[in-house]
């Protein structure tokens, strides 16, 4: 799968938009966590534990993106955004990823330039 936030792929053609897809996911940050945290912003640096835990999210929306790409047999998504949102009362961290799936032109359709 190839993956573009722009909505082209160099190089390659597309031969078909197979439609919008999506992939989500809500995390819950739990009180232990949600300490650790705190103590890290007084004193200063980063929270490895909510960066791990964005990773995660990021990771599982990209997951569920590529398998509804892949379902429509999709070879590549293009225009992917990804946005990031704190839902309740902080507790909750949910990521959006979306883009269009797209089937490109095999490799013998279309010619390099200078070649």
């Amino acid at each position: 799968m190839i993956y573009a936030t722009t909505s082209t792929i160099q190089g390659r053609e597309v031969d078909a938009y197979l439609g919008i897809v999506f992939g989500d996911a809500v995390l819950g940050i739990n009180v232990v966590k949600d300490f650790m945290a705190s103590i890290r912003d007084v004193v200063g640096g980063r929270s490895g534990t909510y960066e791990r835990e964005l990773a995660g999210a990021r990771d599982a929306a990209m997951t569920n993106l590529t398998a509804q790409a892949q379902a429509l047999g999709a070879d590549a998504v293009i225009g992917i955004d990804v946005d990031y949102e704190v839902l309740g009362n902080g507790g909750m961290l949910m990521v959006a990823a979306s883009g269009t799936a797209v089937r490109l032109k095999s490799a013998g359709a279309w010619a390099q330039p200078g070649g």
